[in-house]
């Protein structure tokens, strides 16, 4: 199934400091004609007052006064773009070590992981900490592009060699499908057009592989899991009897007429109708649409519950082990309390134990810890007040996150994914 217009794409970037991040987001939008002109003028300016040779493309995301005057990304920057045959999320996060958290967020939606090497440098322990995290948030798709292909004279020997290391290291990783791309950001090499200085690499060009790559079937259409989010109820006279659940359907397929159950409650009924913003009374919807969904019999069901299919149940533990990167500035203590929000269910919550964390350089596992320090990635026991309708994260990238909040504080101070 080739793309449609329709299509969105939501991409990460991930790489060292260096390796021209924001450049290669830079170029594609200069080179898709992505920009405006006053900007294209603007960044024109800044970059003969420095006296480079080449525009500046990175001024064009580096947006934050502090990123320009070190020259690195030191947040998660969110931009937008659009072609005739895709929409593009881009999430650019940096590449310190002290960031870990700041890809882990911006990487928890991605479909793809575009990760960047040094063609002078190879695969290096920024490479293996991207693409270990990359591998642990179960990204589809990752696309390797090995950079700055003009500073090595466009060597074929030296691309094969960087995608041989990468073939040996990500063997060690659960990564599904990727790619690998000679390129040059600050030449454009690869990016948006052809580069004739590579007449050895016979593959497409960074943005046609963005443009083509099918996402259609990253979405789990076989596990009906619908969270709901708010019970509709106009209560005027146009629509007196009107009762609606919505929310967002976060996997599988309803079609109307279905058999369902609802959970925790385990009460069973038939869908009567099924709404989308755009449209009433439709046949059938599929994840990730927001919908309304209107019930034949009139029970009880309110936010934190989920509508399933009856013979494909998710689990619901109060007990469950997940892989969690710890967010806050202040360590985690074992037998902390927090509020864990999952789909659309909150519940609090205690962490029993740390199984192990994980050395990122080295992807050891280190037993016997007792608190997690910010960006630190370890394996909990966690057990909750109520029960937590889930998936494994493997099987349901939706049901199988969470986060975990401070509760005095409301901080965000956990991201999860449950084994």
């Amino acid at each position: 199934m080739n793309a449609t217009k329709s299509d969105l794409l939501r991409f990460t970037t991930a790489g060292s400091v260096d390796d021209g991040k924001s450049t290669l987001i830079g170029r594609l939008l200069y080179d898709s004609k992505s920009v405006f002109e006053d900007q294209i003028s603007s960044i024109k300016k800044t970059s003969e007052r420095k006296g480079l040779e080449h525009i500046d493309l990175s001024l064009l995301t580096d947006g934050l006064k502090d990123e320009r005057e070190q020259g690195i990304t030191i947040d998660v920057a969110y931009r937008y773009f659009s072609t005739p045959k895709r929409k593009f999320i881009i999430a650019d996060t940096p590449g310190h070590i002290q960031y870990t958290r700041n890809m882990v967020t911006g990487a928890s939606t991605a479909n793809l992981a575009l990760i960047l090497i040094d063609a002078r440098k190879g695969v290096i322990e920024q490479t293996r900490r991207h693409s270990f995290i990359a591998s642990l948030l179960q990204i589809p798709h990752v696309l390797v592009c090995v950079n700055k292909m003009d500073l090595v004279d466009y060597d074929e020997k030296v691309y094969e060699s960087i995608v041989e290391d990468y073939r040996d290291f990500a063997s060690k990783l659960d990564i599904q499908d990727f790619h690998f791309i000679p390129i040059s950001a600050l030449l454009g090499d690869n990016v948006v057009n052809k580069s004739e200085n590579m007449s050895w690499y016979g593959g497409a060009t960074l943005l046609y592989t963005l443009e083509t790559i099918q996402v259609a079937n990253d979405y789990n259409h076989l596990d009906t899991r619908f969270p709901i989010q708010t019970v509709i109820r106009p209560h005027n006279s146009e629509y007196h009897d009107f009762r609606g659940y919505a929310g967002r359907l976060v996997s599988g397929i309803i079609r109307q007429n279905d058999d369902i159950m609802v959970l925790p409650s385990g009460l069973t009924s038939k869908v009567k109708a099924l709404h989308t913003p755009n449209e009433q009374n439709v046949n059938e919807v599929f994840a990730p649409q927001s919908i309304v969904v209107e019930l034949a019999d009139d029970i009880d069901i309110s936010r934190g519950d989920m509508i399933i299919k009856e013979n494909n149940q998710p689990l619901a533990l109060q007990e469950f082990d997940a892989m969690i990167c710890w967010l806050d500035n202040k360590p985690m203590n074992l037998g902390a309390k927090y509020t864990i929000r999952h789909t659309t269910k909150e519940a609090k919550s205690i962490i029993k134990e740390i199984v192990y964390k994980i050395e990122i350089s080295t992807l050891q596992r280190l037993e016997n810890e007792t608190n997690l320090q910010m960006n630190d990635i370890a394996r909990i026991k966690l057990k909750t007040t109520s029960q937590i309708m889930h998936d494994s994260y493997r099987k349901n990238r939706f049901t199988g996150s969470f986060v975990l909040v401070e509760e005095v504080s409301n901080n965000t101070v956990a991201a999860g994914m449950i084994i």
